[in-house]
């Protein structure tokens, strides 16, 4: 059998257990060992499990996976996002949708303390939801902005997913996080620009709040200004010695653990309960990567062995006669598609392996590339019928929002993301400018 043929057949195997609802490590890993069985007997198999385990366990940065996770678990747990929330509604909320560009500050913050979407869904649904209904928002507006908001927590550093990605295309994190500041906080701004434009010509989609409510002390606006920039604080402890080259990746995780562990302390509210559900949390998710990175190594060895990368360059460039931009905008065009049933890290792992050798052999810059990643991936997870976004939305939300509501919600979010990821890819230096300016590349 041609080896193009045995690439198809372990792929379409590969998704089609995806879609009978097997956990993604285990159809991965399990299509990967039974090929290498296949093709190379019983040694080969049995080494490439076994090599692809030893290449993850000596990589060192990836133990700032549960550092960061841990941090944001801590901050989550403690309730410091509850102030930081309590900090938008007094200082926003005499603006017409100010609450809900308040909830989109919140988003960027969370995501400063956690890398992970999920995070900020969840804390968005459970705490911005419920306060901007019952202030009279547009049921269709505020889920939208939630999950616009969340979609920056694998953009803005410290990116979980972009730490995978500089592990897959083997990349220095540092430049990929940088990469991805300029970009989130357009994307922000974007986001913040739609929802006040749309509430002044609509005010009864975010009406303001009442005068009883907007009269706070101005001791009070300051000591909620401190507490809501606290989690900012932890953020520039961790940063900047890394990006000053005083400390490295791994050394910079432990500071911003340790420091949001000393915070939840000093604010007394690291009870026995708020250590116990974020370690647990932050064990449950880093093994859940791990097991993926493991499985996704091993698939990427044996497609590696078959020179699938070569074939699916002939297929494009010979085949189809397909330029460069026009490859790139065919891969985009996939994320989306698959974004309808996988989560961010199953189509990053799945791919990683064919795309990243292309888009180098392309000529494109894959700190670049792993910045459009992260923006398409996030436009795949909000895209009706199937996107992931959408049902963990529905999930979290009150039963009077429908999952109606919530797919005509997100139609002009997905468009201004849209807008933001053509701008990415026609101006390279949004993403590149600050990896740049502070690595001197």
């Amino acid at each position: 059998m041609p080896y193009e043929m045995i690439a198809i057949l372990m792929f379409s195997s590969m998704m089609l257990m995806l879609l009978t609802g097997q956990r993604v490590f285990g159809a991965i890993g399990f299509v990967a060992v039974v090929a290498a069985l296949l093709l190379w007997g019983d040694r080969g198999g049995f080494d490439l499990g076994f090599s692809a385990a030893m290449k993850l366990m000596k990589w060192y940065p990836l133990l700032t996976l549960p550092m960061f996770i841990f941090m944001g678990y801590v901050l989550s747990e403690s309730k410091i996002a509850d102030d930081l929330y309590r900090m938008f509604h007094v200082w926003m909320g005499g603006l017409h949708g100010g609450l809900a560009i308040g909830t989109i500050g919140l988003m960027v913050l969370i995501s400063a303390m956690n890398g992970l979407s999920v995070a900020g869904m969840a804390i968005g649904a459970t705490i911005a939801l419920p306060e901007l209904l019952k202030r009279g928002y547009d049921k269709r507006m505020v889920t939208g902005v939630i999950q616009a908001g969340s979609s920056l927590g694998i953009l803005v550093p410290p990116s979980v997913v972009l730490v995978l990605y500089a592990m897959i295309a083997r990349q220095p994190v540092g430049q990929l996080w940088l990469a991805g500041v300029v970009p989130g906080l357009m994307m922000a701004a974007m986001f913040v620009v739609y929802i006040a434009v749309r509430c002044k010509l609509q005010p009864e989609l975010g009406p303001v709040l009442s005068p009883e409510e907007r009269n706070v002390s101005r001791a009070e606006k300051r000591r909620l200004l401190g507490a809501g920039l606290l989690p900012l604080f932890i953020f520039a402890t961790m940063m900047i010695p890394f990006v000053n080259g005083w400390t490295s990746l791994v050394e910079s995780s432990a500071i911003g653990a340790m420091a949001a562990f000393l915070a939840a302390v000093v604010k007394g509210r690291m009870t026995r309960e708020v250590f116990e559900n974020s370690v647990r949390n932050t064990l449950g998710i880093s093994c859940m990567f791990m097991w993926i990175i493991l499985a996704a190594l091993a698939f990427g060895a044996v497609f590696d062995g078959l020179g699938a990368v070569k074939a699916i360059e002939n297929l494009f460039t010979e085949q189809l006669g397909l330029g460069p931009w026009g490859i790139l905008i065919l891969m985009q065009l996939s994320f989306i598609l698959m974004g309808t049933f996988l989560d961010d890290t199953a189509m990053l792992v799945i791919v990683a392996p064919l795309y990243v050798p292309l888009v180098q052999a392309l000529g494109f810059d894959l700190i670049w590339y792993g910045i459009l990643y992260t923006i398409t991936t996030q436009i795949a997870y909000m895209t009706p019928p199937f996107g992931y976004n959408l049902f963990l939305m529905r999930a979290m939300a009150p039963p009077e929002i429908s999952l109606r509501d919530i797919y005509a919600s997100i139609t002009p979010f997905v468009l201004v993301m849209v807008a933001a990821l053509v701008i990415v890819m026609l101006v390279p230096e949004i993403a590149l400018w600050l990896p740049g300016l502070v690595y001197g590349d």
